[in-house]
């Protein structure tokens, strides 16, 4: 039952905390926060934000959910329903919600929009192999 959570609900989760947790703090954006930077060799610097690291880890996610949608079961069907949802909460919130008007919260919303197109077009693909003409 586990197996069955959508991955890309905890970008949605760990963003609603982190934003949660500076509400009504006016200053800089808590995503923007510099994580680590090293000197490169080109002589250029390499920094590694809070919101870099969030995408990362989201991409991260968004790899698992599609090797979970490979599974022909009866259970990814409640996976996908289960990712449909997580979609519409993060489109709601980027629609309705100011602190969620940030590039960052875009590219998570776009991420669980493939997660569905990716497991849809996976689930198809895998179900048109089953189908056996005799």
């Amino acid at each position: 039952m586990v197996s069955n959570i959508p991955l890309m609900v905890v970008p949605l989760i760990v963003f609603n905390l982190v934003i949660g947790g500076f509400a009504g703090v006016s200053g800089p954006d808590p995503w923007a926060m510099e994580l680590y930077s090293t000197p490169m060799l080109s002589g250029g610097i390499w920094t590694m934000t809070l919101g870099d690291l969030m995408i990362v880890l989201s991409l991260a996610l968004l790899f698992f959910e599609i090797m979970k949608s490979t599974r022909t079961s009866n259970a990814s069907v409640i996976d996908h329903l289960l990712s449909t949802f997580v979609f519409v909460a993060f489109l709601v919130e980027f629609l309705l919600v100011p602190a969620a008007s940030h590039a960052l919260f875009f590219i998570l919303l776009v991420m669980a929009f493939f997660d569905i197109l990716a497991g849809f077009a996976v689930s198809l693909r895998s179900a048109g192999r089953d189908v056996n003409f005799r």
